[in-house]
């Protein structure tokens, strides 16, 4: 069963959609009782890093976070900023990320963007893949994710590295340390690639 953390981001229900499509148990909570039920856990995110991580903080959820990814060993992905959250931290803002993947999130240097408007980094674009991995099964690379954000994780280890994409920079799209992994694009916004990557991290 998919655990999806539910801390008032905003992509959480058409996530939940997809699971519904797919036929793949799910829930969406915040409750520790139920999440622990979860053997898998799904990290949305919409906003800001700062005030993401204040919410994870002030709620428990990052306390019980570590210790279902850390201690338990369960599979999480995190989406968007919710990959982002897995870094040291962000110059988006002050609080420390999850530190799970190490590595700080930093800002596009628009001086390097030919086509406008620079930021964000909006639409649709191609993902490498640096390291083979059953999440992605199944993808179709031509076709791409839709991506909609104005950082990106500066991975500290190449070996964290799942796939690359090029917006400027060639900068880490989707990562991977054990059992963490993050994406920056939106699978849930990008059709059939998106469910692919939904159901096959729901069997790692």
């Amino acid at each position: 069963m998919v655990g999806i953390v539910d801390y008032g981001s905003g992509n959480i229900h058409a996530i939940s959609n997809i699971y519904k499509r797919l036929n793949i148990e799910h829930i969406i909570s915040n409750d520790f009782n139920k999440l622990k039920l979860a053997t898998h856990l799904l990290l949305p995110g919409v906003g800001a890093f700062d005030e993401t991580m204040s919410i994870l903080n002030s709620s428990g959820l990052k306390t019980f976070l570590d210790e279902m990814v850390l201690e338990k060993q369960k599979p999480i992905m995190g989406i968007c900023v919710g990959m982002q959250l897995l870094s040291e931290g962000s110059e988006e803002g002050d609080l420390q990320g999850f530190g799970w993947i190490k590595g700080h999130v930093r800002k596009f240097d628009a001086s390097l963007l030919n086509e406008k408007p620079h930021l964000p980094h909006l639409g649709w674009n191609t993902v490498e893949i640096k390291k083979e991995h059953s999440i992605f099964k199944d993808i179709d690379y031509h076709k791409g994710f839709y991506f909609l954000h104005s950082y990106y994780f500066d991975c500290a280890n190449n070996d964290d590295v799942l796939g690359s994409t090029n917006y400027g920079i060639t900068y880490a799209s989707a990562v991977n340390h054990r059992n963490v992994f993050g994406m920056q694009f939106h699978p849930e916004k990008s059709h059939q690639n998106g469910l692919n990557i939904f159901s096959n991290f729901s069997k790692i």
